[in-house]
């Protein structure tokens, strides 16, 4: 259904965005945009029968559920939990500050299906064993959905879904995406870039809002730092936000010249088809994919990894620092396939996306890295195996901006590079190490889910049996 835009009336100095891509957009983390920018007045873009009594959801089929529905444990938390300093240079707020937790803690006693941040992100969202969708961290922009802008030390629960069951949700850097089990998303949180997908550019979105789509129902989000993407039960993907580097997939980045001076964007406000995925050959032909169907994707800061059911991975956005493992840092503005997992023995199972990296593990098991995790040294220009972890069963993986932390067999591997605020959950003495390794604290405890965010991890751990509980009570709680 076409509608008719308007250009948004952003401020966006061009040579501001100049200086951020050329900084690497590892730098752009600390901040969070100019205050100026929230002087965006709202563009309403509505779609015919938005809001209609025709949209009435109906469950997703028991099946998907099945599998799209965790089971619930007992969540830990570590790492950085001064979520208003998180990734900043400097202590504005002046509260008391906790010091960063350098081991697992245990946290709330509530039990738990899953918890979801991002690589950019100092907010979480936990769902409990209900489904009822709970939130804690930064909420400078109401990314916790709790109709405020006050920090969370606590899960709190999200008033607007307390009659739903979230089924899973996603983190961008100041913007939240939560899925029911009616296939609908809901989205809060700073949306000066269009990236809740609302239709329009208000600021802030504080309450959870439906987004502004009307097509198959969505089985997974995912946000990268200011754009999201969903995937609809047919396996095509939508994508809407901020289009700067090519992240949003549509062939463009949106830049044009309001002024002579001035660099604006054309932001997509409604979530919009990806609808063309390419191959390019050495010198640089570009010819089509027939892709029938995407059935996984991660986003990082800046650019998406995507399988398709033929387990082809493709990947598009920012291209700095190889992340997008076409062995040159070019950005890419539709899906490229990855050429080096296409072939018989590479097919992709799971791909997962950190700030200025991406990793894919394939059918054989194997993990594969390609970006850079740390500030310095050499990157991965294409898909590279991580040596250290040939041979052991992976079976979560949680990215974050320059921490990676995994559960293979029956343990749980991180490495990161300093500078780290405990979330690699190594202990008091080392802080950081640049080579995989194994977190003693959690050996033998059963994982059942894996995230990261921006300087902190959470973690899911079974605690069915009598033994894994009383294994898990020996970990000290946090109490903020």
């Amino acid at each position: 259904m076409s509608t008719k835009r308007k250009r948004p009336p952003v401020k966006k100095a061009g040579t501001k965005r100049g200086k951020r891509k050329e900084d690497s957009d590892v730098d752009s983390d600390l901040s969070d945009n100019s205050e100026n920018e929230n002087s965006t007045k709202p563009d309403e873009v509505l779609i015919a029968g938005h809001g209609d009594v025709l949209d009435e959801p109906t469950q997703l089929p028991q099946e998907l559920l099945k599998t799209l529905t965790k089971p619930a444990g007992q969540l830990f938390l570590f790492g950085m939990v001064n979520w208003d300093i998180a990734g900043r240079k400097e202590n504005k707020s002046g509260n008391r500050l906790h010091p960063n937790l350098n081991s697992p803690h245990r946290f709330t006693d509530l039990k738990v299906r899953l918890a979801v941040s991002g690589c950019v992100s100092a907010h979480s969202v936990i769902v409990t064993e209900d489904g009822k969708a709970m939130t804690f961290g930064r909420n400078q922009f109401g990314q916790l959905g709790l109709d405020n802008t006050t920090t969370k030390e606590v899960p709190t629960i999200v008033p607007a879904l307390a009659n739903m069951k979230v089924i899973s949700a996603a983190c961008g850097r100041n913007h939240t995406l939560f899925l029911t089990d009616t296939g609908t998303v809901y989205a809060c949180g700073d949306n000066r870039s269009g990236q809740c997908g609302v239709g329009n550019l208000q600021p802030n979105i504080i309450t959870p809002t439906r987004i502004n789509y009307r097509g198959p129902p969505i089985v997974k989000v995912g946000c990268g730092a200011e754009f999201s993407v969903i995937l609809d039960i047919k396996g095509g993907l939508h994508s809407f936000g901020l289009p700067e580097y090519g992240q949003l997939g549509h062939n463009t980045d949106g830049k044009y010249f309001k002024t002579s001076t001035k660099l604006c964007f054309h932001y997509e406000t409604s979530p919009k088809r990806i609808v063309l995925y390419i191959e390019k050959s050495k010198d640089g032909h570009v010819s089509p994919v027939d892709v029938t169907e995407i059935v996984d994707f991660n986003c990082g800061q800046n650019h998406t990894v995507a399988i398709d059911s033929k387990k082809r991975a493709f990947s598009w956005g920012f291209g700095g620092f190889g992340r997008l493992g076409h062995a040159e840092p070019k950005d890419e503005l539709v899906p490229r396939l990855i050429k080096y997992f296409d072939s018989q023995s590479r097919g992709v199972r799971s791909v997962h996306c950190g700030s200025t990296y991406s990793l894919a593990v394939t059918d054989f098991g194997a993990l594969f890295m390609f970006g850079q995790t740390k500030r310095t040294g050499e990157a991965n220009m294409y898909p590279k195996p991580v040596q250290d972890l040939a041979g052991w069963d992976i079976h979560h993986i949680g990215a974050g901006n320059t921490s990676i932390i995994i559960a293979a067999d029956d343990t749980v591997i991180a490495w990161g590079a300093s500078p780290t605020y405990g979330e690699l959950g190594l202990g008091d003495f080392t802080k950081s190490t640049t080579v995989p390794k194994e977190v003693t604290r959690l050996s033998g405890i059963k994982v059942l889910c894996l995230t990261m965010g921006l300087s902190h991890t959470l973690l899911i751990a079974q605690n069915e049996t009598p033994e894994q509980t009383n294994k898990l009570e020996t970990f000290d709680k946090f109490e903020p």
